[in-house]
């Protein structure tokens, strides 16, 4: 019997690895904590998103009896968006199971799957999960960006629609006026308001990098909400996360949650450290994530899964080889209500 026999066990298959794979623990960073993907399996490896622009028209009177006003018909454009494909490629050495696996031993898979789980584990804690987290916070800002930096979607682009001006929120102005901060949130606020049109929302937030968070934390109008109420421990800290997160700090002011964004991509921030992105939370469907088939005969055509796991025997027989992979596209259905601000 082959050495490495135990891998053609059951447990090994495309199947039950895939199964394993997708009961790991999901960590996303903050966006995908703070925000509903409204996450979806597909069978195609694209999607069509068609948008229907509805005409708000104001009626005039017309004669009782007579003919009335007649409503523009409403405009559909469809796109196409490829769904991108990541995958991650490991593999375990012979040599790695030399010394677990015992000859005739009934228990030898339950002592291989430990092994295997952790790289499992490890592929979706250090890889998967890092580049889905990477690619919404792109689709919060409305770029979503490869990890090289190449452009994957300007949102703004394939919707045809441009992004509203940049906010200057002018948080190191030493003497500012009276008021002028909350005003600038108002704005914001009602910008976005305006910008969904009849569609539900029930709060906004701001991912922001560290500059302007510390200085928006410590902003004059900030400090006088908060001071000398039982709120006051928000000065020091912020708020944390309900899941005990503490390396994002929020709080709220001017209608608006602000959560300090912590995580990088290499040695860069992923939100530059002054500028923040404003959006809205609790619209239905505003923001999704589907997931498109892997790229094996037996998921041809089969309903999307957030990760697939495989393995196989090298050709030299000396390595189990082994892949991870994903096959997500996160995206905004409406990016005019993505706001940027920045520090100064």
């Amino acid at each position: 019997m082959p050495s490495l026999d135990v891998f053609n066990q059951d447990a090994f298959g495309v199947i039950s690895l895939t199964d394993a794979i997708n009961n790991l623990p999901f960590v996303p960073g903050l966006a995908g904590q703070v925000i509903d993907w409204n996450e979806r399996g597909v069978t195609t490896t694209s999607i069509m998103i068609e948008e229907q622009d509805g005409v708000l028209k104001l009626l005039n009177p017309t004669p009782r009896g007579g003919a009335g006003e007649t409503k523009a018909k409403d405009k559909r454009r469809a796109r196409s968006l490829l769904i991108p494909h990541y995958q991650h490629d490991d593999g375990i050495n012979a040599d790695e199971v030399q010394g677990v696996r015992a000859f005739g031993s009934e228990t030898d898979v339950q002592s291989v799957m430990p092994m295997v789980n952790s790289r499992l584990s490890d592929a979706v804690s250090l890889v998967l999960d890092p580049t889905l987290e990477y690619q919404r916070l792109g689709a919060v800002k409305g770029l979503i960006l490869n990890a090289d930096g190449s452009t994957l979607y300007d949102l703004f682009t394939e919707f045809g629609v441009s992004q509203e001006s940049e906010i200057d929120f002018d948080l190191d102005n030493a003497s500012p006026a009276s008021g002028a901060l909350r005003k600038k949130c108002a704005s914001a606020v009602r910008l976005i308001a305006d910008n969904l049109g009849g569609v539900s929302y029930t709060g906004v937030a701001s991912f922001c990098g560290d500059a302007f968070f510390d200085d928006l934390l410590a902003h004059k109008e900030v400090v006088e909400s908060y001071k000398n109420t039982p709120m006051a421990s928000v000065l020091r800290e912020g708020y944390i996360l309900p899941t005990g997160n503490k390396m994002a700090g929020m709080f709220e002011f001017g209608g608006i949650l602000w959560m300090n964004y912590r995580g990088k991509n290499g040695s860069s921030a992923m939100v530059d450290t002054d500028k923040c992105h404003i959006f809205p939370v609790g619209t239905p469907g505003l923001f999704r994530t589907v997931y498109a088939p892997a790229d094996y005969m037996e998921t041809v055509n089969t309903i999307g899964l957030p990760r697939y796991a495989k393995q196989w025997l090298s050709p030299n027989g000396k390595r189990i080889e082994m892949e991870s992979q994903s096959n997500p596209l996160s995206y905004c259905t409406r990016p005019k209500v993505l706001l940027k601000g920045k520090r100064t």
